[in-house]
C-alpha cells in the first residue's frame, strides 16, 4: 500500500510540475529563440528533470567523477548506457548544458513533448533515412556552435541492464566534429522504472562521469575500434556501480545539486 501511495504521488508530482513548466518553457524559447545551442531553454528541461526527481521519495540519486574542466567552454559528445526511462531524471543532474537526442515518440505527447520541444531536444525516429540525417544537421551544427550532445549509443533502453552492442552514429559523429567523446556510466535506473511496467520502483541510482575518449586524428576506419573502447569502459564502470549500491550504507550519499 505504501509502495503504490508513493508511485501515485509521484506521477501526480511529476505531471503538475510539467504543467507549471510549460509557460516558463514557452517565455524560454521565445526569448532565445535565436540560439543555435538552445541552451538556456534545455537548462530550464533540466531543471525540471532535478526538481521532480528530488520531490519523489522512491528515488536516491547522486553523481559522481570529475568532468572535463573545459566542457563549459568546448563541446563533448557525452554517451551513457541506457537502463530505463529514469536515466534522463538521473542525468539532469549532471554539472553542464547539453543538447539531448531523444526517440521522436517523446515529443508527441502533449505537455512533455511540449516541454522537449521548446527545450530544444533533438528528435530521432530510428530506421528512417531522413530522421537519421536530420539528426546529425542538428548534432554539427550544435557541437559547432560550442555546446555538447547527447546520446544512448545503445539506441533503446536494455530489458535486464546487460549493456546492448553500441551503435556508430556517436563516434561518427564526434569523429567528423573533431570533439571529444565523454563516457558516463548509470546504474540503479532499472529499477526506478522497469521496461515494460507502469510501476515506479524504489532505488537508489548513481551516473559516473568517466575519463574523456580523445578523437584527434581519427577517421571513419576507427569508428570500430573507439565504439568497442567506449563500450568496454561503460561496461566496466557499470558492474563497479553496481557492486558499489549492492554494498551502500542505509544511509544514502547525499543527493547532487
Amino acid at each position: 500500500m505504501r509502495h503504490a501511495l508513493l508511485g501515485t504521488y509521484t506521477y501526480l508530482e511529476f505531471g503538475l510540475t510539467c504543467l507549471a513548466w510549460v509557460p516558463v518553457m514557452k517565455v524560454t524559447s521565445s526569448l532565445y529563440a535565436h540560439d543555435p545551442t538552445h541552451r538556456v531553454p534545455g537548462q530550464w528541461v533540466r531543471r525540471l528533470g532535478r526538481v521532480t526527481s528530488n520531490m519523489t521519495p522512491l528515488w536516491k540519486f547522486s553523481t559522481d567523477g570529475v568532468p572535463p574542466p573545459d566542457i563549459a567552454r568546448k563541446p563533448y559528445v557525452v554517451i551513457a548506457n541506457h537502463e530505463s526511462q529514469a536515466d534522463p531524471f538521473l542525468l539532469s543532474h549532471l554539472p553542464w548544458d547539453m543538447r539531448w537526442i531523444a526517440k521522436e515518440s517523446l515529443f508527441k505527447p502533449p505537455i512533455v513533448g511540449w516541454i522537449l520541444t521548446m527545450g530544444g531536444d533533438i528528435p530521432l525516429r530510428r530506421g528512417q533515412r531522413d530522421s537519421v540525417a536530420n539528426m546529425f544537421d542538428e548534432c554539427r551544427y550544435t557541437l559547432k556552435n560550442g555546446m555538447s550532445v547527447m546520446i544512448f549509443p545503445e539506441g533503446t533502453r536494455s530489458k535486464d541492464g546487460t549493456l546492448l552492442p553500441f551503435k556508430d552514429g556517436a563516434f561518427q559523429m564526434a569523429i567528423e566534429a573533431k570533439v571529444p567523446i565523454l563516457p558516463v556510466a548509470l546504474s540503479g535506473t532499472k529499477d526506478c522504472m522497469p521496461k515494460g511496467s507502469a510501476w515506479l520502483g524504489e532505488a537508489h541510482a548513481r551516473a559516473r562521469v568517466l575519463d574523456p575518449i580523445s578523437t584527434e586524428g581519427l577517421t571513419l576506419a576507427d569508428i570500430p575500434r573507439i565504439r568497442e573502447e567506449a563500450r568496454a569502459t561503460i561496461g566496466d564502470a557499470v558492474l563497479k556501480l553496481r557492486a558499489e549500491l549492492a554494498a551502500r550504507p542505509s544511509t544514502p550519499p547525499p543527493r547532487s545539486a
